[in-house]
């Protein structure tokens, strides 16, 4: 049974920073394809970013330059770490295993002075 149990979400000040992570269970995580998701209220869920096996990494436009993606095999994690957040990053995060098409339960990101 796959599990993905998220971590590190909170409130933060804009500029501030967070890093997120996601710790699987039930794959072999070192052949697995990583994601974040992301919803805000009222908006639908968008992909924030991904990582391939051989940590190969896409961003959407609006995170480019600020977040960056990446992955511990040893350690069965993957981590979003988020710089410069701005109030419009504000969203529960998800982690997501593509392959199994599994969800972790979400990590609240605030970002509010």
């Amino acid at each position: 049974q796959v599990q993905l149990v998220e971590s590190g979400g909170g409130l933060v000040q804009p500029g501030g920073s967070l890093r997120l992570s996601c710790v699987a269970s039930g794959i072999i995580f070192s052949r697995a394809a990583m994601a974040w998701y992301r919803q805000a209220p009222g908006k639908q869920r968008e992909l924030v970013a991904s990582i391939t096996i051989i940590s190969t990494t896409n961003y959407a436009d609006s995170v480019k330059g600020r977040f960056t993606i990446s992955r511990v095999n040893t350690k069965n994690t993957v981590y979003l770490q988020m710089n410069s957040l701005k109030p419009e990053d504000t969203a529960v995060y998800y982690c997501f295993f593509p392959g199994g098409g599994s969800w972790g339960q979400g990590t609240q990101v605030t970002v509010s002075s």
